[in-house]
């Protein structure tokens, strides 16, 4: 029986045939197996012969099974595919048989997977990127040559390192390109299609002879991690040799001249954080320019500044949210992204003016992790909600509002000094021990990431009504006077 797979890497097709030879009992001597478009081999038939029924049934095999055939089968090793036949055909009668790390068909297939990731690791490692073009329109693109069919395997880790860029890694057998949005796989094409250099490459080349320690050069270490045939495509490779063979020379240089004194770590000084009492309110403003210099946790080394409440300075109701996001983080001012255009309007609907709203966030740094050009955003931990508390205290006590809206769970956590639950407290009227009563409900962020267009409007009527609740709340006071 003769099975024509589409492609060097149809994992899939593989399985579905496989599936359906071991089903009807054919055994591995009685398969052979090819890639559409090679050459036939000698004893080969000219077209495929399927097995002559559907199977029916079922059978089971170990997850890791799946894990290793998925990257074997990606090996340049034209066997594998029967390899991985013969070990799923006996699974079915031994199932702990890939425990066996001794059996020659467990060694070679784990060998073969072995393999593919290390060459995946090679394409990480040694990928070049050159410019084309310049500014807006630049395009980069890199030349590589894999040993296995790893190019789809690879290409998701460049598109998470280097997502904010446009890029092409071309290769003989497949070229893999980002635009931003995904990654696309293409035909493969010659060296020669490929730039030989761009603008940075000089200053690339200084900048790896600069880091060049010849004290401790280890050239079989070296070429055992970076081996030559590598070496063609790096830009740095014209300095290896040169490098390598001065190593001893510089070496000797260095230990014959004089002892340099240490260098001395020049730390940037951290101003002192102000020690005002949490139990004093004092002004808003005086308490704003405190916060700027807030250190209490590390948020701040990273966020570009605090952003601190603003409003009325004894607004009837203060919203709390979370933290800046990274429009926040750049105007210095809390809900003025995407969120804040959320609340705006939901604001507006409930009846609540923005100017009469005291608006802040339990944490006053943006936390978030980069991706290339953009800054993701990171839930808060406990400790830091509990080292920006002091501000929000202060800020309750000089504002004094007659009612606290919580949006979110970490919003939550902060108001009342532990984890709330914000689905079992929503839209409960709670007695703070501080005076003013809270309310709970979600955050704008919230309704922005949810995908399904009636859930989001079902979500935002409900956050509408919990924003007029709050507004009724608030009037009730003036009306009972």
């Amino acid at each position: 029986m003769h099975i024509t797979l589409d492609s060097e890497t149809d994992f899939d097709g593989w399985r579905q045939a496989a599936r359906q030879l071991v089903l009807n009992d054919v055994r591995p001597p009685e398969v052979t197996w090819s890639v559409w478009g090679a050459a036939p081999g000698l004893f080969e038939p000219p077209d495929d012969v399927p097995p002559q029924d559907t199977p029916s049934g079922t059978f089971s095999v170990p997850a890791k099974f799946v894990d290793l055939a998925q990257s074997a089968i990606l090996h340049r090793n034209p066997e594998r595919f029967a390899i991985l036949y013969r070990l799923l055909w006996r699974l079915r009668s031994n199932h702990d048989l890939l425990d066996v790390a001794t059996d020659p068909d467990v060694s070679q297939a784990m060998t073969m997977a072995k393999a593919v990731h290390r060459d995946e690791h090679k394409m990480h490692a040694f990928v070049r990127f050159r410019e084309i073009g310049r500014e807006q329109k630049s395009h980069y693109v890199a030349w590589f040559e894999p040993e296995h069919h790893i190019v789809e395997l690879a290409a998701p880790f460049f598109a998470r390192r280097f997502a904010d860029m446009a890029w092409s890694i071309l290769t003989p057998e497949a070229c893999a390109h980002w635009d931003g949005r995904a990654v696309s796989i293409t035909p493969g094409v010659p060296k020669a299609e490929a730039p030989t250099q761009d603008r940075l490459e000089e200053t690339w080349r200084r900048y790896y002879a600069s880091i060049f320690n010849p004290a401790r050069l280890k050239v079989k270490a070296m070429q055992k991690e970076m081996p030559r045939k590598y070496w063609r495509n790096l830009p740095e490779a014209s300095l290896i040799k040169p490098l390598i063979e001065g190593a001893e020379r510089a070496t000797a240089a260095m230990i014959a001249g004089a002892a340099t004194t240490p260098h001395k770590a020049q730390k940037r000084p951290e101003p002192v954080m102000p020690r005002t009492p949490s139990s004093t309110a004092g002004d808003i403003e005086s308490i704003r320019e405190q916060a700027a210099a807030c250190r209490a946790c590390p948020l701040w080394k990273d966020a570009t500044q605090t952003v601190f409440g603003e409003g009325p300075p004894h607004a009837p109701l203060m919203l709390v949210g979370e933290q800046p996001g990274d429009k926040e983080d750049l105007a210095g001012r809390p809900f003025v992204g995407p969120a804040g255009q959320m609340l705006d309007r939901a604001l507006e609907q409930a009846g609540i003016p923005r100017g009469k709203v005291y608006v802040t966030n339990a944490v006053k740094h943006f936390k978030f992790v980069p991706r290339g050009k953009i800054r993701l955003h990171q839930k808060p931990n406990t400790s830091e909600i509990r080292a920006c508390r002091p501000w929000y205290e202060r800020e309750l006590k000089s504002v004094q509002p007659d009612l606290v809206v919580a949006m979110g769970a970490t919003a939550a956590q902060s108001v009342f000094g532990k984890i709330m639950p914000v689905n079992k407290t929503r839209g409960r009227l709670i007695d703070l021990a501080d005076g003013p009563r809270a309310l709970v409900t979600v955050h704008p962020s919230y309704l922005l990431r949810l995908p399904d267009a009636e859930a989001k409007a079902r979500e935002y009527q409900r956050f509408v009504d919990d924003l007029r609740m709050a507004a009724d709340l608030i009037r009730k006071p003036a009306r009972a006077d």
